[in-house]
């Protein structure tokens, strides 16, 4: 399957991914245990040039924990621009755009997740199990 991408939502996951990934050495002490979604971000980051295809369910698993990742980083930018200058500020404005871009991009992939999981039970007959995210494989 192919989840189409513009060039705004690419930017958008770009920048919150980069972000996402400086916070993690950022700070007098580094975390042992990376957040949710920061291992799967760093992944996601050399893939963002264009559309991505997305060959399995959990494939579509870990991206979609990568965006989700990236859109909370991107949240707490935000916000943290709303707060410091003017909801209608130039940078308050920028953030929230790169935020919604990536939110839409986050609601695709959950639809798409959900197709994905219809079409495993719908050929199989059984809810997909861990074994089949990872073997059952979509057309693009």
């Amino acid at each position: 399957m192919i989840l189409y991408c513009n060039f705004e939502e690419l930017g958008a996951l770009k920048k919150g991914a980069e972000a996402l990934l400086a916070e993690a050495g950022s700070g007098p002490m580094p975390v042992a245990a990376p957040p949710e979604g920061r291992e799967e971000a760093a992944s996601l980051l050399p893939r963002l040039t264009g559309d991505l295809t997305i060959e399995t369910l959990a494939e579509q698993r870990r991206v979609h924990a990568a965006v989700a990742a990236i859109v909370g980083q991107l949240r707490e930018s935000m916000d943290e621009a709303v707060v410091a200058t003017h909801p209608g500020g130039e940078v308050a404005v920028a953030s929230y755009f790169l935020y919604a871009h990536a939110l839409s991009v986050l609601s695709r992939l959950e639809e798409m997740g959900q197709e994905m999981e219809a079409l495993i039970e719908v050929v199989t007959g059984n809810r997909p199990t861990r074994a089949m995210a990872e073997t059952f494989h979509f057309p693009s």
